[in-house]
């Protein structure tokens, strides 16, 4: 009888161990381009480690989650935002017996596609292209297109269905979809607190009366809603009560922090402008070289890419004014050197 391979007994164990309604990875619905199993990889295993090496990813660590560009090393960027919603929905699907390998390739993968400045780069990009942008559906162009790392059917489904409005076709696709909201609701209240945008006093009373002030109590009670709310059922979901709590803080933090227009966040105008100046100077760069019905997508793809110091870079060098730099010359040490010799 032949050995099992260590992917054929972590396959096995799925079957042994994960929820009837959890995914299992020897059943995924495949990738577009069939490739050879490995031997000690389930295939959503091998989703998360195409992603986490991907470029796409790399450039999350100086991409803005909420505050542009902060001097203070604690504020959150799209990359510890992507760990904290990884760590959340592994935490759920640990505890309901779901795929939690597909929880991490989803989690680790849904916001590749952000563009720099946050929800204001975002915002601008949405403003300009005639049928929008959303960055989920970016995300997923950069899996499938521009990194083309042929990922997982339900892989993808989960990048797509992250955000709010869609629905997720597997229970660790909707585990991410909430963990995203309950991370960005949590961290972006301390954030704001710190960036002194709101105080502790401000939040919603009767919303901190049911999850608490504290932050890591109110993310505690968020997730154990969530788990004690779905074991043995095969949606995932919180309490009517506890997710209608959770739907009016959220609604809150849009109204009192992302659409703020207060001091801290004065420099959302600059990065709005530095996003459309530049994707008119790009547009126009192209007009001699590409297909007019292609020039909107190929700048899409490129500055929703970028990270937030390289837009600032390219506006700068496309539209500040510099003066004339002249080769330096140490012609002056020299003389000072031989004069000293003189003497």
């Amino acid at each position: 009888m032949t050995e099992l391979t260590i992917r054929e007994k972590l396959e096995k164990r799925e079957f042994e161990t994960l929820s009837d309604i959890a995914t299992k990875s020897a059943q995924t619905k495949g990738r577009k381009v069939a490739i050879t199993p490995c031997d000690l990889r389930t295939e959503f295993q091998r989703d998360r480690d195409r992603i986490l090496h991907s470029k796409a990813f790399r450039r999350l660590k100086h991409k803005t989650q909420v505050f542009l560009s902060p001097f203070d090393d604690h504020f959150r960027t799209r990359l510890t935002h992507t760990l904290e919603v990884s760590q959340i929905a592994r935490t759920i699907a640990r505890s309901l017996c779901l795929n939690e390998d597909l929880v991490e390739a989803i989690s680790l993968g849904h916001d590749l596609g952000h563009t720099p400045f946050g929800h204001c780069g975002e915002g601008v990009l949405n403003e300009l292209l005639e049928g929008g942008f959303h960055h989920n559906l970016q995300s997923v162009r950069v899996v499938e297109v521009l990194e083309n790392l042929n990922l997982c059917q339900e892989t993808i489904d989960g990048i797509r269905t992250h955000s709010w409005g869609y629905e997720p076709l597997t229970p660790e696709a909707k585990v991410v979809q909430l963990a995203d909201k309950i991370a960005y609701i949590n961290h972006d209240i301390e954030d704001s607190i710190r960036a002194g945008v709101i105080s502790e006093s401000d939040l919603p009373k009767d919303c901190i009366e049911y999850f608490s002030s504290n932050q890591s109590q109110r993310l505690d009670k968020m997730i154990k809603e969530i788990v004690k709310n779905s074991i043995g059922k095969s949606e995932i979901m919180m309490s009517e009560e506890a997710w209608g709590y959770t739907t009016k803080l959220r609604k809150w933090m849009f109204e009192n922090v992302y659409s703020d227009e207060s001091t801290a966040k004065l420099e959302e105008r600059k990065a709005r402008n530095v996003i459309k100046e530049l994707f008119y100077y790009y547009c126009d760069m192209l007009k001699p070289i590409c297909p007019i019905e292609h020039i909107e997508q190929v700048v899409t793809d490129y500055i929703s890419g970028m990270t937030d110091r390289y837009a600032v870079e390219r506006f700068k060098e496309f539209f500040i004014p510099t003066g004339l730099k002249c080769s330096a010359r140490d012609d002056y040490l020299f003389k000072l050197a031989n004069d000293l010799n003189k003497v």
